[in-house]
This record gives structure tokens, sequence and C-alpha cells, in this order.
């Protein structure tokens, strides 16, 4: 499943509803991430930009490699766009396969790749106005041990 959504949605009920649907799996794996705010430089919101089709597309690609890749039963893709204020949740990833191994490599797989192929643009909304989020070289290089 791929979502890609401005609407919220609560993880846990995304999870156990995914998971229901699979009896077979003996291990699920979920990732949520939250908007923060740190106290040495805080933000009032994260704003997200997409274009969802292009966006769902593009997951869609990486989850598949995800599945075959590790062997997963499913897995599971929800990512919002728009204006969210800290505490809020972005997005959330969820793995179902026979075993633990399984699972938690492929979310961390797809973690890996959303972070730095799946087309979002970020912004911090600042006391100082607005700021473009870049991308950071330690996510490049999480992607890259995949490639070893």
């Amino acid at each position: 499943m791929i979502r890609v959504t401005a609407a919220g949605f609560d993880p846990g009920a995304e999870a156990n509803a995914f998971q229901s649907a699979h009896t077979e799996a003996g291990a699920m794996v979920t990732f949520t991430g939250i908007v923060r705010s740190r106290p040495d430089d805080p933000i009032s919101a994260l704003i997200l930009e997409c274009y969802p089709a292009l966006a769902e597309n593009e997951l869609a690609a990486i989850r598949e490699e995800a599945k075959t890749r590790f062997g997963l039963i499913d897995a599971a893709v929800i990512h919002r766009y728009g204006r969210l204020e800290p505490g809020q949740t972005i997005m959330m990833v969820v793995t179902l396969a026979p075993h633990r191994q399984a699972a938690f490599d492929g979310a961390q797989f797809l973690m890996d790749y959303l972070k730095t192929g799946a087309p979002f643009w970020k912004q911090e909304e600042t006391p100082h106005g607005l700021r473009w989020v870049e991308p950071k070289p330690a996510d490049d290089d999480a992607r890259a041990r995949w490639s070893r």
C-alpha cells in the first residue's frame, strides 16, 4: 500500500489494519516520522511539497524493490504533504515478513531510499522566515550501504 496525502492519520490504526490482512506474517516493523522542533533551532512548521502522482509512483518502485530484495510479504508507506506542525506525523513505513530480520532490513532500506529518492521538498518555517531543508551527507551514506 502506498498513500500520499495531505490528511493526518493514526499510525497505530494503520499498522493494525495492514497487519490484520496478512496473517502469514511472523514479524511486523513500523517506523513513524514526526515533525520535531529543537530548542536551539525552533521551527513552527515543516512544509512538504510534492506532486502526489509522481511521489506515489516513486514510492511504489522503492516498495517493490524492498519486497523483492528482502522477501517481504508486504510493505506500506504513507507520506503526508502540506504544512505540518511539531509533533504531527509526517510518514510511516510498515514491513511484514516471515521473520524479524527481513522486516527490520526492509524497513531500514525503505527509509534510507525514501530520505534520498522520494520526490518531496521540505521547508522549515522559523521565526526568521522560511528555509529549505538541504539533503544531508549522512542520508546519502545510509542509502549507499545498500549498494555494497
